[in-house]
């Protein structure tokens, strides 16, 4: 147990820090960005897994099937923009799903 509590709070920080990111980005897109989201994003990606292989076979299907899916559309476009700068429909896109992962996150079913 003490283990998935630690990945819980990984995960939560990571995604603390992947919508804080986002968040900095409100006021101009157009900002070069680094490498961090991208470090976040496979921090995100692995405590995920880890935190769905502790809790098998009692996985929320309806949980986790959706967030992957809108984690794999956030990594298509952070990768089509990764050399250039974002586009407003594109950073309203990433802020909007990263919001709605955030939610499927935490509302009970």
């Amino acid at each position: 147990m003490l283990l998935f509590n630690i990945l819980l709070i990984i995960h939560f920080g990571a995604f603390a820090g992947y919508l804080f990111i986002l968040a900095s980005l409100w006021k101009d897109v157009t900002v070069p960005r680094d490498k961090t989201g991208l470090i976040l994003g496979i921090t995100i990606l692995l405590t995920g897994i880890a935190l769905a292989a502790l809790k098998y076979p009692a996985i929320n299907y309806y949980k986790v099937i959706p967030k992957l899916l809108i984690f794999g559309v956030i990594t298509v476009l952070n990768g089509r923009f990764s050399d250039k700068p974002f586009t407003r429909p594109a950073y309203y896109w990433l802020t909007g799903l990263t919001l709605l992962a955030a939610l499927i996150a935490v509302v009970r079913v």
